[in-house]
């Protein structure tokens, strides 16, 4: 099984750099609709909620409805959550909460990119 996760966003273009630039690679697909990232073990892709919609419509509502509000979270496991977090703010993300440790065990930070995603990223303590 493979597994891609798709996020639904407002501009593809702004989305694809962002990403690019936070997850420092460049996209294994980038065509005008989607725009693909591989990371370990699985796909990250980003579509347009204009093109998403004419799929869903009108069985949904229009995904643009929901933007800004936080409708899923992308857990990075990574090196050095302080570093990546710090990039994800300088890239224009909001932060949410600072890189602290948790009870689960990990060292993790929150972000909400430009379409309200939220990215955490985590590090083992």
């Amino acid at each position: 099984m493979e597994v891609e996760f798709i996020l639904y966003v407002a501009d593809q273009e702004k989305s694809k750099l962002f990403y690019q630039n936070l997850f420092q690679l460049e996209p294994s697909l980038d065509v005008l609709g989607m725009t693909e990232f591989q990371l370990q073990g699985c796909k990250l892709g980003l579509m347009p909620e204009s093109g998403i919609a004419k799929i869903l419509w009108p069985k949904t509502r229009h995904p643009e409805l929901g933007t800004g509000i936080p409708r899923c979270e992308l857990y990075l496991k990574v090196s050095d959550a302080k570093e990546s977090h710090k990039r994800g703010i300088q890239l224009g993300a909001e932060e949410i909460s600072s890189v602290e440790a948790r009870d689960w065990g990990d060292n993790v930070g929150y972000l909400s990119d430009m379409d309200g995603h939220i990215i955490a990223f985590a590090e083992k303590t």
